[in-house]
């Protein structure tokens, strides 16, 4: 369900945002979903014209108890750090972890390209609203691996370091850049019993 909160994908997308899962099981989740009207299945038109999975309406409503799974997954205190991220799962961790103190006197776009997966991260008035669009229509740009940037707004890896190594470019605006991965601070982690 994660995997489809940000539009409609084909079988073969899913595939690939979800290393380790079988097509098998796959198929038997997403009929399970289809089932209970959680997901339906369409047509793309031509020249696509290839299948496609979707939430219903009902589906996406599924959000914010996936942000709530999410913050409540991040707080973790044997998760291994590091484990690489669907787009969709940076996206929807920055939609969780925003901070809207932090943003408050912000007003901003900020364009993230990940490969051919492009949105923008509109910040104004303490909100975020990051959708699928044109990452060109912004003040500053981030292109990198999804995983470059997650390293750098969760894991502490310093943004300089990270596009001195090439692992990721930016242009536009660098103050709104450094700015934009200061945003998303992750909740304490929970205590280790017996410690």
């Amino acid at each position: 369900m994660r995997e489809l909160l940000l539009g409609p994908k084909r079988f073969s997308d899913l595939r690939d945002s979800l290393p380790g899962i079988s097509a098998n099981v796959l198929t038997q989740r997403l009929e399970g979903l289809e089932d209970v009207a959680i997901v339906r299945r369409s047509r793309l038109p031509p020249p696509a014209a290839s299948n496609v999975y979707e939430l219903t309406e009902w589906g996406l409503e599924s959000e914010e108890i996936i942000k709530v799974i999410g913050r409540w997954a991040a707080r973790s205190p044997t998760m291994a750090e590091g484990k690489p991220m669907s787009v969709n799962s940076v996206i929807l961790s920055f939609r969780t972890m925003f901070d809207t103190a932090r943003a408050a006197d912000l007003d901003a776009i900020i364009g993230l390209r990940f490969g051919e997966d492009e949105f923008l991260a509109r910040i104004s008035g303490g909100a975020l609203d990051i959708a699928r669009g044109d990452a060109t229509l912004s003040d500053a740009v981030v292109s990198c691996d999804q995983n470059a940037l997650a390293a750098v707004v969760y894991g502490g890896v310093p943004l300089e370091k990270m596009i001195k190594a090439g692992e990721i470019r930016t242009t536009g605006k660098m103050a709104l850049v450094k700015r934009f991965c200061k945003l998303f601070p992750l909740p304490e982690t929970a205590p280790q019993p017996g410690v």
